[in-house]
């Protein structure tokens, strides 16, 4: 049985944030964190290609 109560739960930190220091971030770690940006900007593209899609498909209704 799922928890009702997930959502008041703390968030786990994400392991790298934006403008972190680098420096003390291994290769393995600075590849792990290009992947899982690259990741990320692919799931906003996609967000955002289905906004513009929703938003063109209202203009084209309230035109009418």
């Amino acid at each position: 049985m799922s928890n009702p109560f997930a959502d008041d739960l703390p968030r786990p930190k994400p392991k790298h944030e934006i403008g972190q220091d680098l420096s003390t971030l291994s290769v393995f770690e600075l590849d792990e964190r290009i992947e899982q940006l690259r990741a990320e900007i692919e799931r906003l593209q996609e967000a955002r290609v289905a906004k513009e899609k929703t938003k063109s498909a209202a203009d084209a209704f309230f035109k009418t």
